[in-house]
């Protein structure tokens, strides 16, 4: 009788025996052939193919379990490293994922007995980490590849460079306060008795006056500073220069808070900043990088952005335009006309341009808001005053 015809249903039926596993009963390791029943695997044993290889099998039987033994060896520890990589896992677990594989060689045609026995000389052999719990034995992956070792080795010395640096640091903050004490003599408390001279007097402990008296030597400290303080000395040593020298004296006599006040005008008259872009300020766009559109054209900020960024709205056309200061510069009106301090001592105030100095590239104006109203300030240069819109 010929062979069923394709997907008929004994082909069929065939086809779903052959897949999966089967009975290890009926597999023959030597021929590497799974048969379905006992009738099968009879009729095989029987076959002149399976007596050829039994012949082969009986001239070296420890050639072939050598050969069996090793491969078998070889594929559990592939699918352990793959797998599970150097994860501790039962043996269990990684043997029946291993025999799931229909091609796989069976432990019956190994030299091991058992799983166990087979676990156990893993061990022995320093494949993996063994150990037996109650749940049963539990296996760990040893990688030795060189990679493996490099990378290791890589982190190790890394982390090891790391120790070294915070010890470094460490030794180093160390001889710096070490140096920082040097010379330095710790004081000590000194302990003395309390005696009274007199039977009948009575003791007392003034505590409130140290340290109203201490508060108030800190309370002044903190306010004026050390910096008040030598401009006090300052001013104390030219009026006794001015006198040692015959100078005539001034009409009105200056406090030493005067001249703490001119001093600290004087100086923030000179303090001047990086950025000096004002809302309502009239500019020049100096940049070309937008076309000859804009090149030279006045616009008014409307917005100042982070200090040195402007919004601008273009006075002709009434565009609006995001720029940095460094593509703006400030218009100088007629005299007459009101301008606004952009920088020094004076910035931010409001006033009235009296004069333009060409040759010195300065202005003089007259302030006419805030505290200083009606002050003239002379020499403000040109890109420290512009227009107001």
């Amino acid at each position: 009788m010929g062979k069923s015809d394709f997907l008929s249903p004994k082909a069929i039926a065939n086809c779903i025996k052959s897949k999966g596993l089967q009975k290890l009963r009926w597999y023959c390791q030597m021929c590497q052939k799974q048969c379905r029943d006992e009738n099968g695997f009879k009729c095989h044993c029987m076959s002149e193919s399976h007596q050829r290889q039994l012949l082969l099998a009986s001239e070296n039987p420890q050639q072939f379990m050598d050969y069996f033994s090793e491969e078998f060896r070889n594929d559990f520890l592939e699918l352990l490293r793959r797998r599970f990589g150097t994860k501790r896992v039962h043996n269990n677990v990684v043997y029946n994922e291993y025999i799931s594989h229909r091609e796989h060689v069976h432990m019956n045609a190994t030299q091991w007995e058992t799983l166990t026995d087979f676990t156990k000389w893993l061990g022995r052999e320093g494949l993996c980490k063994v150990d037996e719990t109650p749940k049963g034995w539990y296996i760990q992956y040893i990688d030795r590849d060189p990679e493996t070792l490099r990378r290791q080795q890589e982190q190790e010395r890394k982390k090891k460079q790391d120790l070294d640096d915070e010890e470094k640091t460490a030794k180093f903050i160390e001889q710096q306060v070490r140096r920082g004490l040097e010379g330095k003599e710790l004081e000590m408390p000194v302990y003395t008795e309390l005696n009274r001279q007199n039977e009948g007097e009575k003791v007392t402990f003034n505590l409130n006056k140290g340290a109203n008296t201490s508060m108030a030597a800190c309370f002044k400290t903190s306010v004026l500073g050390q910096n008040a303080l030598k401009m006090v000395e300052g001013a104390v040593k030219r009026k006794e220069a001015a006198h040692r020298s015959g100078q005539p004296k001034a009409k009105k006599k200056k406090s030493a808070l005067d001249e703490i006040m001119e001093l600290e005008e004087e100086k923030k008259r000179t303090c001047r900043r990086d950025y000096w872009l004002q809302p309502e300020i009239v500019v020049k766009i100096i940049t070309k990088k937008l076309g000859e559109k804009y090149h030279k054209k006045k616009a008014v900020v409307k917005e100042v952005i982070d200090k040195y960024t402007a919004i601008v709205k273009v006075i002709d056309s009434g565009d609006k335009l995001k720029l940095d200061q460094t593509h703006l510069e400030t218009v100088i009106p007629a005299p007459g006309k009101k301008v606004m301090v952009l920088n020094g001592g004076y910035r931010g105030n409001e006033g009235i341009l009296e004069s333009i100095n060409e040759k010195r590239f300065s202005v003089t104006i007259t302030i006419d808001s805030g505290p200083l109203k009606g002050r003239r300030v002379e020499d403000i240069q040109y890109e420290d005053v512009s227009k107001l819109a």
